[in-house]
């Protein structure tokens, strides 16, 4: 076994990158304060192909160097906008048809690992601040409230861990799909 090379990893230039099939997945990222995590959302959005990064509020936005320190680049190719109001965001998403899917510990959430990711169809993750999570208010906008189990004594996970994981199991179904076209 040997690690490889960075010429080994065969990765796409970012103008390529740009021009390939995005799976149909879109982040919302309400009134993220760390640029560190948003920096670290825009990297794991660039592996995964995330269609776009929607900053909301107070969530910092590029181009900024203490984003960059995580991103290493990805805010040049990940597609991503800003809305002032995480409301106007999910109103606009609703209109494109697209599954709206807090990633919050709620009464009615479904564990991340039960959830089936029907992929003829196209998703909005919706994330919350580092503190508070997702505001009640916005609860009422959403279609479903997905949970990610955890089994230590802490309540929560950071805000760029929760949305790796939550990225990396809505994705692999969409890639999977795409290679075998």
């Amino acid at each position: 076994m040997k690690k490889l090379s960075m010429s080994e990893l065969n990765r796409l230039e970012i103008e390529e990158y740009k021009s390939v099939k995005k799976i149909p997945v879109y982040l919302v990222l309400d009134n993220i304060r760390s640029m560190n995590n948003v920096g670290s959302i825009f990297r794991t959005c660039d592996a995964y192909r995330v269609k776009e990064i929607v900053l909301c509020g107070i969530t910092p936005c590029p181009p900024h160097r203490e984003i960059e320190k995580t991103a290493l680049g990805a805010t040049e190719s990940v597609l991503w906008k800003h809305y002032e109001n995480v409301k106007e965001a999910i109103s606009f998403y609703r209109n494109k048809s697209l599954t709206i899917i807090g990633i919050e510990q709620t009464d009615k959430s479904v564990h991340i690992d039960r959830y089936n990711v029907d992929t003829t169809q196209g998703y909005v993750l919706l994330f919350g601040n580092e503190v508070n999570g997702l505001s009640e208010s916005i609860l009422d906008l959403i279609d479903f409230s997905i949970e990610i189990p955890q089994f230590g004594t802490k309540h929560s996970l950071n805000v760029s861990v929760a949305a790796g994981i939550a990225i990396h199991c809505f994705s692999i179904p969409f890639l999977r799909k795409m290679e075998k076209q």
